[in-house]
């Protein structure tokens, strides 16, 4: 299994938990972006910089991604290109996607989208917060916990 992180809108925080976990559990980690970013010094954890433009680290992600891989990603389209693929999509807020939930995912982003499109204002996601965090912690220990028995 490989953890792959959609990095450009990842934030710290989360971060900083998929550094600890991939070090703890000895799990190879990815994380993708279209600038440099900072990655503690592990044999399990390296950045992979993509060319910018609109979606080249998804695109990136869904092409090396396989069967069992966990990606982490707010991104809706993406996380729907993982579970096809048979891979594991969760968001940073703790939350996994799932065959069941992602067609109504990708029904509301494709709604606000055409709000936002005609005018409207639809604001954006709350902050992240504690309670986000330790969801997100919580989720991510259980998975790893779950893949890691023999």
């Amino acid at each position: 299994m490989h953890i792959w992180v959609d990095a450009d809108a990842c934030p710290g925080v989360i971060k900083d938990i998929l550094f600890r976990a991939a070090e703890r559990l000895q799990i190879a980690m990815t994380l993708v972006a279209n600038k440099p970013l900072r990655t503690p010094p592990s044999q399990f954890i390296r950045m992979l910089q993509v060319p910018r433009g609109f979606d080249v680290a998804d695109n990136e992600i869904a092409k090396r991604v396989e069967i069992g891989d966990l990606v982490v990603t707010a991104d809706i389209p993406l996380a729907s290109d993982v579970i096809e693929r048979g891979a594991h999509a969760l968001n940073p807020r703790g939350e996994f996607y799932t065959p069941d939930n992602i067609r109504e995912r990708l029904a509301l982003r494709n709604y606000l989208s055409e709000l936002r499109d005609s005018g409207v204002q639809t604001g954006g996601p709350a902050p992240l917060d504690n309670t986000d965090r330790k969801r997100f912690a919580d989720q991510l220990d259980r998975f790893l916990t779950q893949r890691a028995r023999p």
